[in-house]
């Protein structure tokens, strides 16, 4: 992070359900919202509160100078696969420490909805 690329982390408010193909592949109370820079609001949620059965882990990864390497996950069901459709930081950088382990996903992946309480 820095002054020319702020990135604020804050609990995500309400309900967070994350679908693909059918399937409720996350849900979670705990999400939390990453606001960086110029870019559209990311929700990062818990592994625990995923359901790892539909992630398999991939070989891809990016490197982002304010949030450190991110690993990849495809979503599969048998059928359908999605690939690297899923991103975390598992090491990531001090200053977003808070985004550890949790799993965020390509919208045009998957539909995400926000429901209150």
């Amino acid at each position: 992070m820095s002054d020319d690329h702020p990135i604020a982390i804050a609990a995500a408010e309400g309900r967070i359900a994350v679908r693909w193909r059918g399937h409720t592949i996350a849900h979670t109370r705990r999400a939390l919202e990453l606001r960086e820079h110029v870019y559209p609001p990311v929700f990062y949620i818990p592994r625990e509160d995923a359901d790892m059965a539909f992630f398999a882990r991939t070989e891809h990864h990016t490197r982002c100078p304010y949030k450190g390497v991110a690993n990849y996950f495809s979503l599969r069901d048998g059928a359908n696969e999605d690939v690297n459709a899923v991103w975390t930081y598992e090491t990531p950088n001090s200053g977003v420490a808070a985004i550890k382990d949790c799993l965020a996903f390509y919208p045009d992946r998957v539909q995400i909805s926000r429901a209150p309480g």
